[in-house]
């Protein structure tokens, strides 16, 4: 009997889900941290906003931050950063609540005990979503687009103890008919010109394109149907990087044009509306902590090596727009009087505030200004 499985979808709405009770769930106990609130689905009735609100705070911030991308969901260090950072969104978003909805509480020291409730809420969610996601119904089921030398490394690296989450269903020949394949790369289960009635007829949810050469128009007109249809397009330098943390350079050799992704959340106009939002919220709360700092670090750049306070360079951005870097300048003045040179260990040019700069990565905040103009 087939086991049932779950596409790339259903597995983000079951992600999300999951985020979702667990929020909700963390601030009703952050809720009862005050006296005069008991434990109780009544809290939801009476204030219903205190839900709601942060709940599509949660989605659209977790959304942005591609927290319910499979490549995120499977990486440990990676949804950890990111589920911090949408819970610190949307904790900020519940401070301002009471200002927003007169009717709710209007202290908020209840908050700063909840934060760190919610968290772990959220962190326990995932981790539940993780051991589930161990059981075959949610594993990834590859199919490898190759069978040279970058199909067997990869192969290497899916023996490894990490990779509980995939499911290898079998290699892709270039040839015609598939040759017997020596060693570990088993099963071959047909050649490229097959790669979409394979994909379609074993479920598969992500290909991975490990070919050694550049493949025909057909077959890149296949994989764009693919993609269309649900299936995950993924470089084998991609997928080996998330499995050990490192790309085999070594391995791209000349098919590095099939090393990019097919796609990318920013080409889509919601996700890059929703960014250029956070962009903006997120850089002009930076600046607000920034600003206050800048006449001292100004004054401490100029006393150490008289000169200009900020470092500029041009530099091109999206569409060939051509812009001004602006940086806090952590060299001398002269540093690049004869060109630019690559920064060296224990540059002599570095300034000592500048090492102090570039070590809390202070220099890089008037940046900001370039993100809110764009």
């Amino acid at each position: 009997m087939r086991s049932i499985r779950f596409s790339s979808g259903e597995k983000k709405l079951f992600l999300s889900l999951i985020d979702l009770f667990a929020l909700n769930l963390g601030l009703m106990v952050g809720l009862t941290l005050r006296p005069e609130y008991s434990f109780s689905v009544s809290i939801f009735k009476k204030y219903p906003l205190w839900f709601i609100l942060p709940s599509l705070v949660w989605l659209l911030s977790s959304w942005a931050l591609d927290l319910y991308e499979e490549e995120v969901s499977f990486s440990f260090p990676r949804w950890t950063k990111r589920l911090f950072l949408s819970s610190v969104f949307t904790f900020s978003f519940l401070l301002l609540i009471p200002y927003l909805t007169p009717p709710l509480p209007q202290r908020r020291q209840f908050l700063y005990g909840s934060f760190g409730i919610l968290l772990l809420f959220v962190f326990a969610g995932r981790i539940l979503s993780g051991i589930l996601f161990r059981h075959p119904s949610f594993s990834r089921r590859l199919l490898v687009l190759g069978t040279g030398k970058k199909a067997e490394a990869l192969s290497q690296v899916l023996k490894g103890p990490s990779t509980s989450s995939y499911q290898l269903i079998g290699y892709l020949s270039e040839t015609e008919v598939p040759k017997p394949q020596e060693g570990s790369l088993s099963p071959v289960v047909g050649s490229f010109k097959e790669l979409k009635e394979i994909a379609l007829k074993e479920n598969i949810d992500t290909i991975v394109l490990a070919p050694e050469r550049r493949v025909e128009s057909e077959i890149i007109q296949d994989l764009q149907d693919l993609l269309e249809l649900g299936v995950r397009i993924v470089p084998m330098s991609l997928l080996f990087e998330e499995i050990t943390g490192r790309i085999p350079v070594e391995l791209i050799g000349e098919t590095w044009l099939m090393s990019l992704p097919l796609d990318h959340p920013l080409n889509r106009p919601l996700n890059r509306a929703i960014k250029r939002c956070f962009d903006l919220i997120f850089a002009s709360i930076g600046l607000a902590l920034f600003l206050p700092l800048l006449p001292f670090l100004a004054l401490l750049i100029y006393l150490d090596h008289p000169g200009p306070i900020f470092y500029t360079q041009l530099r091109v951005g999206r569409n060939g727009k051509v812009f001004k870097l602006y940086k806090l300048r952590s060299m001398i003045p002269e540093a690049e009087k004869e060109g630019p040179k690559w920064a060296q260990k224990s540059d002599p040019r570095i300034t000592r505030i500048g090492r102090f700069l570039r070590k809390t990565h202070l220099d890089e905040f008037p940046q900001l200004f370039n993100i809110i103009k764009g």
